[in-house]
């Protein structure tokens, strides 16, 4: 046993380097999200949603839950907010640190080729709208994120590391 390790430790030593532990998750944490670029290459069409509670159009995705992998945040938040299920490896393009989020968010993209939908996303308490759209006909109000997103996994920008 490690003499140093705070869930180790008795008395004071060991309750004073808990609760500095304690304090650097609540006053540090960092999150992570992941966003999924869901491309219909036959369609040459990209899936975008438009959430209640948020204005414009963007990518499908939210938080990495505590426990889960981004793989599985990855698929939950693709059923949840598109009917869209995986059948292959998604690829993970590129990490962005989100400042307007918080200082310390980060969010993964990943580009899923391989899919099925069951059907589309009728809307919900969260998602309005959903849909494909035509790469070069994009709904007015895509958020510029969304846009630089795209733009970068078809080569016309290169990967800017802040959403």
């Amino acid at each position: 046993m490690n003499a140093f390790d705070p869930f180790v430790q008795t008395g004071w030593p060991g309750l004073r380097a808990r609760l500095f532990h304690a304090y650097f998750l609540l006053s540090r944490p960092m999150t992570l999200g992941v966003r999924a670029l869901v491309l219909d290459e036959g369609r040459q069409s990209v899936f975008l949603i438009r959430h209640t509670y948020v204005p414009g159009w963007q990518l499908p995705g939210g938080g990495v839950e505590p426990g889960e992998t981004v793989r599985d945040a990855l698929e939950r938040e693709l059923l949840e907010e598109g009917n869209i299920r995986i059948t292959g490896e998604p690829e993970l393009r590129s990490l962005h640190f989100n400042r307007r989020a918080s200082r310390r968010d980060h969010v993964a993209l990943y580009v899923v080729r391989a899919f099925e939908q069951a059907g589309p996303k009728l809307p919900d308490r969260e998602i309005a709208e959903s849909g494909f759209f035509e790469l070069n006909a994009l709904p007015e109000l895509t958020t510029p994120a969304t846009q630089r997103r795209i733009a970068e996994v078809a080569g016309r920008e290169p990967v800017s590391w802040v959403w």
